[in-house]
């Protein structure tokens, strides 16, 4: 699969290796998805006190999903559906995550 390529980030001290498809624009996405994901979890988790970062992972993807809803709610009619490659990234990066977190990696 040429062209794919392996960026590394941070999210809430832990270092995760994303996949992304090689281009720039790919790799800014995902280190701005990164961002935004470490920067929601450490606010829930000081507002919270959570510091089981399962917890602190469900309750960041519930969020992050709130905020697609109320978008799609300002931007577009009830019945539009969402972007599904953008949903399909936030769940593969919650999901990739949430595995490397339990394994430690």
């Amino acid at each position: 699969m040429s062209g794919r390529s392996r960026i590394e980030v941070r999210i809430l001290g832990q270092d995760y290796r994303v996949v992304s498809d090689g281009s720039t624009s790919s790799e800014e996405q995902v280190e701005a998805a990164a961002t935004l994901v470490d920067e929601t979890m450490r606010r829930i988790r000081d507002r919270t006190g959570t510091v089981d970062t399962a917890q602190v992972a469900v309750l960041t993807a519930l969020n992050m999903a709130n905020r697609l809803l109320a978008q799609r709610d300002d931007d577009r009619s009830a019945s539009e559906p969402l972007d599904p490659d953008r949903i399909r990234g936030l769940i593969e990066l919650v999901e990739s995550a949430t595995a490397a977190g339990a394994t430690g990696a």
